[in-house]
């Protein structure tokens, strides 16, 4: 599995960078402060709209530590997405939030 930090994609950003991130966090969670490109799908809602998303881009998944969105890459990538996983997740994030 592909890996990220916070601090690349937070650089990234910054750089003017156009990323696909998805934040798979629940909504309190969310509600308490996203990355501000990110969009939201819950981790129990990406298998049932991972026809909603584009093979040709690459996805960069999100959630409070790794763990959660450790598994939504790895689900990306069983479907033949191109995913991978930031590290840290939110814990780690210096960056902006919305």
């Amino acid at each position: 599995m592909k890996e990220i930090s916070a601090k690349e994609v937070e650089q990234k950003l910054d750089q003017g960078e156009k990323l696909n991130i998805i934040d798979v966090r629940e909504a309190d969670e969310v509600a308490a402060g996203k990355i501000p490109e990110a969009i939201h799908i819950p981790l129990g809602l990406v298998e049932l709209k991972i026809s909603e998303l584009d093979k040709s881009k690459e996805y960069i998944m999100v959630c409070r530590s790794g763990g959660r969105s450790g598994r939504a890459t790895q689900l990306l990538e069983s479907h033949g997405y191109k995913a991978m996983n930031m590290v840290g997740g939110m814990l780690d994030w210096e960056g902006k939030i919305k």
